[in-house]
């Protein structure tokens, strides 16, 4: 497996690479920190399995990044990764050719399986109760008192933020919850 990934944030490329190798040890990544780094490398790599490629960093601007990949790319399977899952992105890059779209949010054993399930060619995308597309964060607006169970604002929060406002119930610290998820 031969992977790059291209995102314009350091820790995150480094974490990504960490989890990589350590769920597959002979897998191969490249990593680029802009859309035209990216570009370029994939100029001379011909065995890429998948790119991973930021939604928003710098030399592009939305989907305009993965237009131009497929565009140059026809072939390449790529796969978006962006810090949020906003419904008209997630649509938007898969009717562009992408085989996936990953939101940051996702743990890492998640998202190694969902790469797994890329390079079997099945094609993801983030899915919330009721087949809806998942938001990977509230867009509404801050709640001003503490809210009660059937809330508007905890009924807007992902599996994983409800999973994330247990722990923290409990009093549990950051680096707990970090390490039990």
């Amino acid at each position: 497996m031969h992977l790059l990934i291209a995102d314009d944030h350091t820790l995150f490329r480094d974490a990504m690479v960490e989890f990589i190798r350590r769920d597959d040890p002979t897998a191969r990544v490249t990593v680029a920190k802009s859309h035209t780094e990216a570009m370029e490398l994939l100029t001379d790599l011909s065995d890429v399995d998948l790119v991973l490629l930021d939604l928003r960093m710098p030399g592009m601007s939305g989907l305009e990044g993965i237009t131009k990949m497929r565009q140059t790319y026809p072939g390449q399977k790529v796969a978006i990764l962006s810090g949020t899952a906003e419904e008209e992105d997630v649509k938007g890059a898969m009717e562009l050719g992408a085989v996936a779209y990953f939101p940051k949010t996702m743990s890492a054993t998640s998202l190694i399986k969902a790469i797994q399930l890329v390079l079997n060619g099945e094609r993801y995308v983030p899915l919330g109760q009721g087949a809806d597309i998942m938001p990977s964060h509230y867009a509404g607006e801050p709640a001003r008192k503490m809210p009660g169970p059937d809330s508007a604002v905890l009924t807007a929060l992902t599996p994983r933020e409800r999973e994330v406002l247990q722990y923290l119930v409990r009093g549990v610290s950051n680096k707990e919850i970090a390490r039990d998820l």
